[in-house]
């Protein structure tokens, strides 16, 4: 009888148990990191039987304005949210969302990268745990650069990336000496101009909010690129973003591409790119005025303070972003795919040096960025790519219709610039700067 009585309990309370269990939701971009995540995530569930998972996976641009939407209405759709570097400042700020303060013994937060934890904390406070991290580096075909007669040093110049452009670039095979960004937005033309300005010592604002694209540096900036793109780059530049410039260099048209460290890992894949095993990689190019012309990016993961289920989402959080998620993914899919750019510890690990030939200029990008202090001239914002404000969506994306359209020659860069100037300057009014 007792025996009986004892096996009721427990079938009583297993099937209790199962009731119980939390269902956590995660709103997701559609990358192949994110996907890899999903496709791991029953190791999770195994070592968590008290919560289920519940995917939403999304395009990047639907997702932004879906989980924007989410937070700033307090809707409480999502437990977990995959948002950017952009966004976590801005939110943070506005109470939008949680602290990770409780993500377990095991995590060691102090292993995070510096650069890309101060970009998501605030007040010292981390509000999302990076799943991914990036900066930008200049990928080049070694092949190339010698039959050119000359040698990419590990910290270029823009001068020399210019003469090397113009040495690499053959019209008759095809080869373009650089491929650039120019679709705009204020994530495609904007990232890359930006990161690039900060090293010819622009800024977007002064130190009272006022736009800055009326100054010699921003001249230099965009004339520079206007002008390279002009010289070597490939026709109908204004249409390709990262993507296409991906294709146009793992095809073996682009003699340099200066893009997101992550591009490492597929310029290097033998299964794409027909130029794989002559690959070499240097840090963004500078004016030596202090700053490299390199971003800083992170995809994160976060709880909005309308969740419920803190608690159990900052349990996936934790796992997600783990040294132990980065040894699971290096143990099925291999360590050169295993997500990049978070924790200092994967760039000690041989294993991984060994796999990824980009790793140590990719550490050295990330490490050479400061979030908070982006600029040669003090500035009033966060952000390297971009100004952490709710506005720069909106003024990022209509002046980077202006340098596409300068690079198009639909207008001059004089033009461009101040177009630039009073269309910031009006959306700087409407919104009240300075607060």
């Amino acid at each position: 009888m007792l025996n009986k009585l004892t096996m009721l309990t427990c079938v009583a309370l297993g099937f209790s148990a199962t009731v119980i269990a939390e269902t956590i939701t995660i709103a997701t971009v559609n990358n192949g990191d994110m996907i890899t995540m999903k496709e791991l995530s029953s190791d999770f569930e195994k070592k968590n039987p008290d919560i289920d998972l519940q995917w939403v996976t999304l395009e990047e641009n639907i997702l932004r304005q879906r989980v924007t939407t989410d937070v700033a209405t307090k809707g409480g759709q999502y437990d977990v949210m995959t948002i950017g570097t952009y966004e976590v400042p801005i939110w943070g700020k506005q109470g939008w969302l949680t602290e990770l303060d409780d993500l377990g013994e095991e995590y060691d937060e102090e292993d995070l990268l510096p650069a890309i934890r101060s970009g998501l904390s605030v007040n010292d406070k981390l509000y999302a745990a990076p799943f991914y991290g990036e900066s930008s580096m200049v990928m080049y075909r070694k092949d190339l650069i010698e039959k050119a007669g000359l040698e990419m040093p590990t910290k270029p110049s823009w001068e020399f990336i210019r003469k090397a452009a113009k040495a690499m670039t053959d019209s008759d095979a095809g080869v373009y000496g650089i491929c650039l960004r120019g679709k705009a937005g204020w994530g495609e033309n904007i990232a890359l101009i930006t990161a690039m300005s900060n090293s010819f010592g622009a800024r977007w604002f002064d130190e009272n909010w006022k736009p800055q694209f009326n100054t010699p540096q921003w001249k230099d900036t965009l004339q520079y690129y206007v002008d390279i793109m002009t010289e070597s780059g490939p026709a109908g530049a204004s249409s390709n973003g990262f993507n296409e410039n991906l294709a146009l260099f793992q095809t073996g048209k682009c003699g340099m591409w200066i893009d997101a460290t992550v591009a490492g890992a597929f310029v290097t894949n033998k299964k794409d790119s027909e130029v794989a095993d002559k690959v070499g990689f240097a840090m963004a190019p500078d004016m030596g005025l202090g700053k490299r012309g390199n971003w800083l990016w992170a995809w994160t993961l976060a709880v909005p303070s309308s969740s419920e289920k803190s608690a159990a989402a900052m349990k996936f959080i934790s796992w997600a972003t783990s040294k132990e998620y980065l040894a699971l993914v290096a143990k099925e899919k291999g360590w050169a795919n295993v997500p990049p750019g978070t924790r200092t510890s994967l760039y000690a690990n041989p294993e991984y040096l060994n796999a990824a030939p980009f790793a140590e200029i990719t550490l050295a990008s990330i490490e050479s960025v400061d979030p908070k202090n982006p600029t040669v001239q003090p500035v009033p914002y966060v952000g390297v790519q971009f100004v952490a404000i709710p506005e720069f969506q909106g003024i990022g994306t209509a002046v980077g219709q202006q340098f596409a359209a300068a690079l198009t020659g639909q207008m001059t860069v004089e033009q461009a610039l101040a177009s630039s100037q009073r269309l910031v300057e009006r959306a700087m009014r409407k919104a009240r700067y300075p607060k």
